[in-house]
């Protein structure tokens, strides 16, 4: 049963190094995968291997380690061997985990029913702002709450606090205007934005 990848296939070289991480699995990665090794491996490492192309590139870590033991999460948590498959990562995804994972906030957007469901289906939220608590600056990480008061998603904004209340009173092409006005192109614009609850605030790609 394996504990983690190595640098070569074990039955030709039986002092291969481990890999305790792998960030990017090339063709050298796959070459060390070799053959199965024992009925219990199920393919052996390249299968292994195969499933971890397919988790990363989902946006996902994975960890090959020795599961027939008792407690094998009890033992990953205190080091035993094991070898960490790091998610692929573009820039975009990123920019979206480091908005919902590091930036701190402290104020809210509240959206109407339509501006909701934009937001659920990748738009930018421009219109349909009902109300707006705190006081932020221009780039500052803000939530966006539903009708219900409940977060739907994070976002960086692109105007601060007192031109958002200003945005609440104004139809679309007074918004328009007061978004050209700086260059702008959205209260958040989309790619400034996570949602809650969904892949992409679980570290899968959007």
């Amino acid at each position: 049963m394996s504990t983690g990848s190595i640098r070569a296939p074990p039955a030709s070289h039986a002092d291969a190094s481990h890999l305790a991480e792998i960030y990017v699995i090339t063709p050298a990665i796959e070459a060390t995968a070799g053959g199965a090794a024992s009925h219990l491996s199920r393919g052996g490492m390249t299968t292994k291997v195969d499933a971890g192309k397919i988790a990363t590139q989902a946006g996902t870590a994975m960890i090959i380690a020795k599961g027939i033991d008792s407690h094998p999460l009890y033992a990953l948590a205190n080091r035993v061997r094991h070898t960490l498959f790091h998610p692929a990562q573009s820039r975009a995804q990123a920019r979206k985990r480091w908005i919902m994972g590091t930036l701190a906030v402290s104020s809210a957007l509240q959206v109407d029913a339509g501006a909701a469901r934009a937001l659920q289906i990748g738009k930018s939220l421009l219109l349909g702002v009902t109300r707006v608590t705190g006081e932020f600056g221009r780039g500052d990480a803000v939530d966006v709450l539903n009708p219900d008061g409940n977060e739907i998603a994070r976002g960086l904004t692109g105007l601060d606090s007192e031109e958002a209340r200003l945005v609440m009173d104004k139809r679309s092409d007074g918004v328009l205007e007061l978004l050209s006005a700086g260059n702008r192109a959205a209260l958040i614009h989309s790619n400034n934005l996570v949602l809650v609850g969904t892949k992409e605030d679980s570290h899968e790609p959007s």
